[in-house]
């Protein structure tokens, strides 16, 4: 790989599917592995981002972007016993019910994810004192 196609400038334009990126925001919301959406020398003007478990940092030729990268404003994570907390005040808790309830309430969430992606967002490039790269993003899905 030439010194030019390691280079995470050359990259314009990212694509990334829609789903892999609130599926990254929420396991990482629920404590599960660090996943990451990662770009993979060789680069060009136009990239792919997919779903990645990041178990170590991001080798030569690899990009890990974080999901929160790509929301604006995300709102935060549904917990299991806020819900069953709100069914509490009603009067209305029992376990299927609450099961049901934070389902929706996640289903809520993902929905919000999906209406706050960037178009634009900023690559880091490893560059020491670089603030980044500034790429177009389109989703996919």
């Amino acid at each position: 790989m030439s010194d030019e196609s390691a280079d995470p400038r050359r990259i314009r334009s990212l694509a990334v599917h829609r789903d892999d990126v609130v599926t990254a925001l929420e396991a990482r919301e629920r404590g599960r592995k660090p996943a990451v959406l990662r770009v993979v020398a060789p680069f060009s003007g136009r990239m792919r981002a997919r779903l990645h478990v990041a178990d170590t940092a991001p080798g030569q030729g690899e990009i890990h972007v974080q999901p929160s990268t790509f929301v604006a404003d995300p709102p935060p994570f549904p917990r299991v016993d806020e819900t069953a907390d709100r069914l509490r005040e009603h009067g209305s808790y029992d376990v299927e019910r609450h099961r049901e309830a934070h389902g929706r309430a996640v289903a809520r969430w993902r929905e919000t994810i999906s209406e706050r992606l960037r178009d634009r967002i900023t690559l880091p490039t490893g560059a020491g004192g670089d603030d980044g790269h500034e790429v177009t993003v389109s989703y996919l899905g």
